[in-house]
């Protein structure tokens, strides 16, 4: 029994990536990390090429090829960074906007998914889900890249499953406990 569960959870995990990744590959007319990289940029502007890198899962050297196809396009600009040596990532109106696209077509091929069930379905997988998530996030890096995608309106860090699970953890590296450390 419990072999056809995780066979199922394989097979919707492929089925759900290839939906998304098919949509944004149809959104930015890439395929790859590009539509990550406007998500990503739209709902935390100004980041370092290094700081991209993480949640895009890539090299640097393979990020400023990302970042130079957005530029090209026109979907982005390089801006002075924090220091003299770090430049920060902006998206433009046109970038902005091809973003939100992205975002939204990643929400229609989810909401097509689960369109099916029951609010009562719902709130299991939802409680389910979130459970699942917390046990796979290994740490921020992972937690980034896991979330790389993600609605950040529709899953705030307050209450992501994957952000509280990196936070148990870096809690727990650290010796901490949870009545020592002051959450914002």
């Amino acid at each position: 029994m419990s072999q056809r569960l995780e066979n199922l959870l394989g097979a919707l995990a492929v089925g759900l990536s290839d939906a998304i990744a098919s949509a944004v590959e149809t959104t930015t007319g890439h395929a790859g990390a590009m539509g990550a990289a406007l998500a990503t940029l739209a709902q935390e502007p100004g980041l370092s090429i290094e700081q991209l890198r993480v949640p895009l899962g890539r090299t640097q050297s393979a990020t400023v090829r990302v970042v130079d196809q957005l530029v090209a396009e026109g979907h982005a600009e390089r801006r002075p960074g924090r220091d003299q040596r770090s430049v920060a990532v902006v998206l433009t109106p046109k970038g902005a906007e091809t973003a939100a696209r992205v975002l939204a077509s990643r929400e229609r091929a989810l909401s097509d998914a689960v369109g099916v069930l029951t609010l009562g379905e719902r709130k299991a997988l939802t409680s389910a889900l979130e459970k699942v998530l917390a046990r796979i996030t290994t740490d921020r890096e992972n937690a980034d890249q896991i979330c790389r995608l993600c609605d950040l309106a529709a899953c705030p860090q307050p209450a992501c499953p994957v952000e509280l699970a990196t936070r148990d953890r870096e809690r727990q590296v650290s010796g901490r406990s949870e009545k020592e450390v002051i959450r914002p």
